[in-house]
């Protein structure tokens, strides 16, 4: 096969997906990891794609909206959606929240509860929850990200495998048939990777207007996402997805 013709296939499985692992892309084209990272080397000098540790994914596809933008999209949605998850929720129950906007949502309508204990790498979520109803909050260190102020990297990560919770309550910038769960950024996504393995119920808290969409890195699905609570039933192909998947599928509705 020419280099031409295979660096035409990598770009038709990005067309779909958006992103990629080079370990999935060398499993789905049949050909060795290394023959797949020297093509992707070649796109990417051409401005055809751009790389992350171990992915790749198209350069119109790594854009997203600030923090304070995203807080205001679809907030009756995100309302309904964190309505639902605080009603999964306890008194006295553990958690841990990631950055996302719908989290920050779901941490506003947890005010109410009392007793939580509650780990999180989000300052709006720390600040919501904390020194109220006998909290108890922890929040990862490291730097914070100016567009956000949520804290990653290696001290985050470390941080976090201190605990071992009840819940991962996460969000996701994109949800695909084909791909699942993604992310804009990739310290974003390994740390969704590592508070679901602390966690014995892992949510994902995402609006519809998140199905279709692309991001570039993947969150893991199958096996590890418990639950996905959204406003609206999922497309067939995603709820075909996600059904393999073993994730089930909660559609928030107004109380009573």
């Amino acid at each position: 096969m020419h280099s031409t013709h295979r660096e035409m296939e990598i770009l038709d499985e990005l067309k779909v997906s958006g992103s990629c692992r080079i370990q999935d892309l060398a499993r789905r084209l049949d050909v060795s990891e290394e023959t797949i990272r020297r093509n992707v080397k070649k796109l990417a000098g051409r401005g055809l794609v751009r790389k992350v540790h171990g992915g790749v994914y198209l350069p119109d596809a790594v854009q997203e909206a600030p923090f304070a933008q995203r807080m205001d999209e679809n907030p009756d949605a995100k309302r309904l959606i964190a309505a639902q998850v605080a009603r999964m929720i306890k008194n006295g129950d553990s958690m841990i929240l990631d950055i996302g906007s719908t989290t920050a949502y779901v941490a506003r309508a947890l005010r109410g509860h009392h007793d939580l204990f509650v780990v999180t790498n989000s300052v709006a979520v720390a600040q919501t929850l904390a020194t109220r109803n006998n909290n108890r909050v922890f929040m990862a260190g490291g730097e914070l990200r100016a567009h956000d102020a949520g804290a990653f990297g290696r001290e985050a990560i470390t941080f976090v495998r201190q605990f071992s919770v009840q819940y991962a309550i996460l969000s996701a910038a994109a949800i695909d048939a084909d791909t699942g769960f993604m992310l804009f950024d990739l310290q974003e996504a390994e740390f969704s990777r590592e508070i679901i393995s602390h966690a014995e119920c892992a949510i994902m808290a995402a609006d519809a207007t998140k199905f279709g969409r692309q991001a570039p890195v993947r969150v893991e699905a199958a096996g590890v996402i418990d639950t996905l609570v959204t406003d609206a039933p999922p497309p067939n192909g995603i709820t075909t997805f996600l059904t393999e998947s073993g994730v089930r599928v909660i559609v928030a509705e107004k109380p009573a």
